[in-house]
């Protein structure tokens, strides 16, 4: 039996947020939610909208000529470099959402939760149109294809998702939990970087570095051929990710400058705001790896700094939070220059306290390097369920025992949505 491919139009409203105005943000208490992109990386939102820091009347609705999206609306970044994040959301009661975002209303034909889960595979750059400021056309969302099995075998789908889901969200909560060792760990020994409390030498980031430069703009490749490049996509949890980097083709003299050494930081310094000050070590895998744009190196000058400690002040809340405050912002995108990143001054304890502090956080980092391997493996094997269960293996059994009710399903629903090839 075989799906039919359906265009997104015909199960789901495709539809735009509205412009949110100054005045009308900080509202708590008011009848409906009232979402903007950055609302996607608070803590508790990673898949379904719970966690609401805007709220709108019904009347400042009327007022703006808005409207409230139904509880089940798949929400995503339609503009700017938020789209290459990813992120995709479910509303979980009506609410609005800003004019950075667009959502799909499923029809009766679709079950929410198969929606969520198709598009969650489904990358959102592949209908973006290329340019400094990338953005989604409603009517190329609208065209895309998506597999229509009955409503029955959507469920049954959605099922097994789910559990596999729940899983992911615990592995999830474990590294959450280990992300906060290291940083409890700076505070108990040396406290806030920038307040001092304890009275040490305060200097500048940019003084604490021999070298801080963006990476190579060269031409990436996927195949393989070359040497391998870092990206944003590249670090997670200060880890780099061997199968997420890309390749260049460089000679001698190119890979020498743009090679990384062992104890290199990597810096995220134009990206969605919440991104901002992501960072990794390099610790010498993979050998050679080359310096790619958009994350600036941070080299500490030995004399004066460790790389773990470093790597640990610009991990704390303080610091995060200094330099979301000299973001320079564009469309769902901020971004940091190097004499922004130089100027900020931290503490720095002496080179013995730094050591008996790296010692300790040499053990956290390996903890938190294994967690992050066990993640992407899951990962992995999510993402390779979720192409099955949308080409019709994970179901294959289900519907062999069910298959007599799946064609009468299945023909009612051809004559519903007029689809000639079930």
């Amino acid at each position: 039996m075989k799906w039919p491919q359906v265009e997104m139009g015909k199960v789901a409203d495709v539809v735009s947020g509205y412009g949110f105005p100054r005045e009308c943000q900080g509202l708590i208490g008011e009848e409906f939610p009232f979402f903007k992109v950055g609302d996607m990386n608070i803590p508790g939102n990673e898949k379904c909208m719970t966690t609401v820091v805007n709220t709108i009347s019904r009347a400042t609705l009327k007022k703006l000529k808005a409207r409230a999206f139904p509880k089940g609306t798949v929400i995503f970044p339609k503009i700017g470099a938020a789209i290459a994040t990813n992120k995709k959301r479910v509303l979980m009661q009506p609410s609005v959402v800003d004019n950075n975002i667009m959502g799909l209303i499923p029809k009766p034909h679709i079950n929410p939760w198969y929606l969520y889960y198709w598009v969650l595979q489904f990358d959102l750059r592949s209908v973006s149109n290329i340019g400094p400021v990338p953005s989604m056309r409603k009517t190329e969302v609208e065209r895309l294809p998506i597999p229509l099995p009955p409503l029955s075998e959507q469920r049954r789908i959605v099922e097994i998702l789910d559990q596999a889901d729940a899983l992911r969200k615990k592995r999830a909560e474990a590294d959450a939990k280990a992300a906060r060792i290291l940083p409890a760990l700076f505070y108990k020994m040396f406290g806030d970087a920038i307040a001092n409390p304890h009275g040490f030498a305060m200097e500048t980031v940019g003084n604490l570095l021999t070298l801080l430069r963006n990476g190579t703009t060269a031409e990436q490749n996927q195949d393989g051929h070359g040497y391998p490049v870092t990206r944003i996509e590249t670090i997670s949890a200060g880890v780099i990710n061997p199968d997420r980097v890309r390749y260049v083709d460089f000679d001698d003299s190119e890979l020498n400058k743009w090679r990384l050494r062992p104890g290199d930081i990597l810096f995220s310094h134009i990206n969605s705001e919440s991104h901002i000050g992501k960072t990794a070590i390099y610790k010498g895998q993979p050998d050679p790896l080359i310096h790619g744009m958009n994350l600036l190196l941070m080299r500490p000058d030995a004399r004066q700094v460790r790389p773990e400690y470093l790597f640990a002040v610009l991990n704390t809340d303080s610091v995060r939070a200094a330099y979301r405050q000299r973001c320079k912002r564009a469309v769902n995108q901020a971004s940091l220059n190097q004499k922004d990143i130089s100027s900020l001054e931290i503490a720095v304890p002496p080179i013995d306290a730094q050591d008996r502090f790296c010692l300790l956080a040499g053990n956290v980092l390996q903890q938190v390097e294994t967690q992050q391997k066990a993640t992407e493996n899951i990962e992995k094997l999510f993402d390779n369920l979720i192409h099955r269960a949308f080409t019709g293996v994970v179901t294959a059994k289900w519907r062999e025992a069910h298959m007599k009710e799946l064609l009468q399903e299945m023909e009612q629903q051809a004559k519903e949505l007029k689809i000639d090839d079930c």
